[in-house]
């Protein structure tokens, strides 16, 4: 058994969650096994190593898990990217759609300096909103997003398409 089939044996599906139909990637086994957890770490930098980056902004909440101890890992700050009213601080928001609705993300608005190199780290690219708000708002703080990085790709949603526009690099650990 390779690495990543370890990893992927470790990764639970949940029948009708958050809503019948879905099929949910659970990462919490997961997160139970810390050699697992470290081998995640490691291939999630791997395709950085060469890469000059600032800051990790990771999405709430899943996001969180890996994205501090990539941002700690690298020795470089960690930006939480969290539900709107959950930051102390001044922020700025960032409103886009859902498939079920709308949604409103935001990052305080002191968290990265102007010209930043920034990768955005999610649990699990879907259909790529969350992913691309955090991008905006990357911009809105004259970043620059340096690429995307997820533990699992739902390739079949095709969410890398709309990240494309922000740059081309898109690496995840998993692909479904």
């Amino acid at each position: 058994m390779t690495g990543i089939d370890k990893i992927k044996a470790k990764i639970r599906d949940v029948k009708d969650f958050p809503k019948e139909g879905i099929i949910f990637k659970d990462i919490t086994p997961l997160l139970l096994d810390p050699v697992s957890c470290d081998d995640v770490l490691d291939a999630l930098l791997a395709p950085w190593a060469d890469q000059k980056i600032d800051a990790i902004a990771a999405i709430e909440s899943r996001g969180f898990f890996f994205g501090m101890l990539m941002a700690n890992r690298l020795g470089v700050p960690f930006v939480p990217v969290r539900k709107v009213g959950k930051l102390p601080a001044r922020t700025v928001q960032y409103a886009y759609e859902l498939e079920y609705g709308q949604a409103v993300i935001e990052i305080h608005d002191d968290a990265l300096q102007k010209g930043s190199n920034v990768l955005i780290h999610d649990d699990l690219l879907a259909t790529g909103g969350t992913a691309r708000a955090t991008a905006e708002l990357v911009q809105l703080l004259e970043g620059t997003v340096t690429g995307f990085s997820f533990v699992i790709d739902l390739t079949f949603l095709n969410g890398a398409s709309i990240l494309q526009k922000y740059n081309k690099n898109i690496r995840s650990v998993i692909a479904y």
